[in-house]
């Protein structure tokens, strides 16, 4: 697994880029805004609280893809730079066959399509360029919305697994079509 160089997707309006420390605005609001974060429970270390909160986790975000440990893309509109969203693949297993998937997208976007675009690029990516075997999908049990994005994209309800760090929280897998796994 390497992402260097940084790859950057695209589909018909969205362009997928690293996220730079020129974002960090945008990447405080994302992290800390009430609407965003309804149905996410982050520790208190892992909150984005300020600025300086927000130009270190996008220095985390770039240690971690140097290091091939994750990655994290912004989602933006093809005819416009700024983030309005975000993307990742992250919590990798130690084999690099199966990655957790996580994003976040400014209400202002939503129920436009755009989520739904990003992660099929995404999901693409990890398994034709990753090869990865399988994606998970960790969301609150209330978030309808993105358990309805996840079954729309093929991804499916495992009712025999638990989230340890988080009970409110439902997983849910795609397995690569590609691979056969078991």
């Amino acid at each position: 697994m390497n992402f260097t160089p940084f790859p950057e997707l695209t589909s018909e309006r969205l362009f997928l880029r690293q996220i730079a420390q020129a974002d960090s605005d945008v990447i405080l609001f994302l992290r800390s805004d009430k609407a965003v974060n309804k149905y996410i429970e982050r520790p208190e270390s892992r909150k984005t609280k300020n600025k300086a909160d927000a130009i270190k986790f996008i220095t985390g975000l770039h240690e971690a893809a140097k290091n091939n440990k994750s990655i994290s893309w912004g989602i933006t509109l093809k005819n416009n730079p700024e983030i309005i969203g975000t993307i990742c693949l992250w919590n990798f297993s130690e084999n690099n066959k199966t990655a957790e998937i996580g994003y976040d997208l400014n209400p202002l976007f939503h129920k436009k399509g755009i989520m739904n675009e990003a992660l099929k690029q995404v999901i693409d990516f990890g398994f034709k360029q990753l090869k990865l075997q399988k994606i998970e999908a960790f969301t609150h049990f209330k978030n309808q919305t993105s358990k309805k994005l996840l079954i729309n994209n093929g991804f499916h309800l495992m009712d025999n697994r638990s989230d340890e760090d988080n009970p409110a929280n439902v997983i849910f897998e795609i397995n690569n079509p590609q691979t056969n796994t078991i």
